[in-house]
């Protein structure tokens, strides 16, 4: 079998050694043909290092389709029929809308069905859906689709970003992926349709669109909306199969995989793995928290609940209690709640969502990886054990290193933010911390005419979306053993 590899020719001088000096040939008299032919394959050879060295890596190649990705939206959305007055978009507001967008967080600062025209909200919707696809999910398909196969090495590391451990379940993964977000979103579209027919008072072109934006949006966890006036959270046909679409986008395409596979065998759930037992838990507790949160902190807040009617309070309730680690959609109460409030959403915007998943922050599974620690710390226990399983070292040592860095990064973030628009700490937390979750919401410090507050806020959104852990594996190199390893000694810490 032939090696479309061969590098031989390049090395023939030097396997002859000295005997080319005592030859009468010249030692570079090659036909010119033969010279052409050489060179032909050493570009070759180069081309398909080049484009070895990108499919190899998927975290790599996931960045460059994103940003890819956000030039083509930018430049789409600054050309005048963008708009519905066709004037040019100015470059900050086109970038954030398209990292926003990208990014499925979802924070707007201009409203989207009075300045975009339907060809910039076309272009906002499918920005929607290439980013809630996921970066890393197109990029291992166009390592699929380029080399007809995903080596083991591309395999592994797909493997790792994917949120799956086997090998085997790469595809399985991928074809999950498409699978539900055509049935989500197929089924979210048919049940917005009678309510909001009503709604739009029959009709049909705008209820078509509408449920169409509605059911890619609350999927993919973003909070851009068709209509000026905003999510009609008070009724129950429009407000419930948005909350459930978000709230299955947030549990993560692994926690989706491992329970349908464990339908189709018809296993107990006790057979689900680690990683779905503790993303579930977390997720329910989480949601419960909050729910109790706002019913108490915020029961008197008539901004949140305009009525005394308990039914609507355990609805805007619960819509509040999903949506600050997904989409924020119904933005209008998030300036008037309590500071108090908004330190709690900062914490549940930062916790996020499922790995793998149209959500974004540090991810339910490793906010839940740090409390075990500091439970097996402080009860004095050397293993951490979750469900009768003992977390590996590595993973314990990721997501804390992931929580650090994250933390930073929100802090600086929300730092940067003091300084260029003058607001207090807590503001300027919740902003950072919703864009990097992707969690959309807002209290007005985004602000269109400052664009220095945005470009830090699409940085946030930028990192959110791809990831740490896709940032650390594309810039990863292997590890060397250590030559020397040095004793041991204890310190002091607390």
């Amino acid at each position: 079998m032939s090696n479309d590899f061969d590098e031989s020719f390049l090395n023939k001088q030097d396997s002859t050694g000295l005997s080319w000096w005592f030859s009468n040939d010249e030692p570079n008299s090659k036909s010119k043909v033969q010279v052409k032919r050489e060179a032909r394959s050493a570009r070759r050879i180069r081309r398909i290092g080049l484009t070895d060295r990108l499919l190899s890596h998927p975290g790599r190649l996931s960045i460059l389709y994103f940003l890819v990705l956000i030039v083509i939206v930018t430049l789409l959305l600054l050309l005048p029929f963008s708009t519905h007055d066709w004037v040019f978009t100015n470059f900050p507001v086109a970038f954030f809308t398209a990292v926003s967008a990208l990014s499925t967080c979802g924070i707007p600062v201009v409203n989207t069905a009075q300045y975009w025209s339907m060809f910039g909200q076309v272009v906002i919707l499918f920005s929607i859906q290439f980013g809630g696809l996921g970066v890393m999910t197109f990029a291992s398909m166009v390592a699929l689709g380029a080399s007809r196969r995903l080596k083991v090495s591309q395999r592994m590391l797909t493997a790792s970003e994917l949120g799956t451990t086997k090998l085997s379940e790469i595809k399985s993964v991928l074809s999950v992926v498409f699978a539900t977000f055509a049935i989500a979103e197929s089924l979210t579209f048919a049940l917005l349709l009678p309510e909001l027919f009503r709604v739009n008072r029959g009709q049909i072109g705008r209820t078509l669109w509408q449920a169409l934006f509605y059911a890619v949006s609350a999927y993919n966890n973003t909070g851009f909306t068709p209509d000026a006036t905003g999510l009609h959270i008070n009724r129950w046909g429009v407000g419930l199969p948005i909350l459930l679409s978000a709230f299955v986008g947030t549990l993560g395409f692994p926690v989706v995989l491992n329970v349908v596979q464990c339908a189709r065998k018809r296993l107990h759930p006790k057979r689900w793995t680690l990683h779905t037992k503790l993303t579930l838990t977390t997720t329910g507790l989480l949601v419960l928290a909050s729910l109790v949160w706002f019913l108490l902190v915020e029961w008197g807040n008539t901004a949140l609940f305009p009525a005394d009617d308990p039914s609507m309070k355990l609805r805007r309730a619960l819509s509040a209690a999903v949506m600050p680690r997904s989409a924020g959609f119904d933005i209008s109460w998030v300036p008037e709640v309590s500071n108090e409030t908004k330190a709690f959403m900062s914490m549940l915007m930062f916790i996020g969502a499922g790995s793998s998943s149209t959500a974004g922050g540090i991810r339910v599974t490793t906010f839940a990886v740090i409390v075990l620690i500091c439970a097996a710390s402080f009860t004095g226990h050397r293993d951490v054990t979750a469900f009768h399983r003992r977390l590996p070292r590595r993973i314990q040592m990721t997501a804390v290193s992931v929580t650090t860095a994250c933390f930073f990064l929100v802090f600086v973030g929300a730092v940067s933010l003091m300084f260029v628009t003058g607001c207090n700490f807590v503001d300027a937390m919740f902003e950072a911390c919703s864009a990097f979750s992707l969690g959309g919401y807002s209290v007005g410090v985004a602000n269109a005419g400052n664009p220095a507050c945005l470009f830090i806020l699409a940085a946030e959104m930028i990192v959110g979306r791809l990831g740490p852990l896709t940032i650390a594996y594309s810039i990863s190199r292997p590890m060397a053993p250590e030559p020397i390893r040095y004793p041991q000694e204890n310190i002091i810490v607390g």
